[in-house]
């Protein structure tokens, strides 16, 4: 073989081979359940469809203790927070009540709570809903369940809630990772 011949089929080597690698999408880590309490693990047969990080507002009210008259507790009224993908842009919305999330699509979902663990003081527990069948079209179409993990805040208020302040409202900051996932 000549050596222009041996060059040619280097240099076409070598562009198929970059051309190859362009065309590769980098590999990042798909959310992992280890480390999670069993109870809000999602069940085998599904897959992560889209991690989001919620960034927002939670409302609480001084309010009436149930089945015990004249005294009062701070009671959880609903979320309001942007969905967030990993690199920071808004990709969807979460509010309520009831607790509904809804993608930039417009397509939304509301979901059944399944169960919670602890998080850690100070943190809303880890949540695991399971999600009724999405309103519209879009991502949330197929979507089966949502973990709330990595949480930061959105406990009750420390201020009082008495009978002289009953009616008020506080809201609380939060940032919780919200995990879609659809069925395999």
């Amino acid at each position: 073989m000549s050596i222009k011949r041996l060059s040619l089929l280097a240099a076409a080597s070598a562009a198929a081979l970059l051309a190859a690698c362009g065309t590769m999408q980098p590999t990042t880590p798909m959310f992992s359940q280890d480390g999670l309490p069993d109870a809000v693990k999602v069940p085998a047969g599904n897959r992560v469809a889209m991690e989001t990080v919620g960034v927002g507002d939670i409302t609480y009210e001084c309010r009436d203790k149930a089945n015990a008259p004249g005294q009062t507790e701070w009671v959880f009224v609903g979320p309001n927070a942007a969905l967030n993908d990993r690199s920071g842009r808004q990709v969807g919305k979460y509010y309520g009540p009831p607790a509904t999330w809804e993608a930039m699509d417009g397509s939304k979902l509301t979901a059944t709570q399944l169960a919670v663990a602890p998080a850690g003081a100070g943190n809303l527990p880890y949540q695991l809903v399971k999600a009724n069948p999405a309103m519209g079209s879009g991502a949330m179409t197929g979507v089966t369940h949502i973990q709330r993990v990595a949480l930061k805040g959105g406990v009750a208020p420390a201020s009082v809630c008495s009978p002289a302040n009953k009616g008020a409202k506080e809201i609380v900051k939060y940032q919780a990772d919200y995990i879609f996932w659809k069925a395999v």
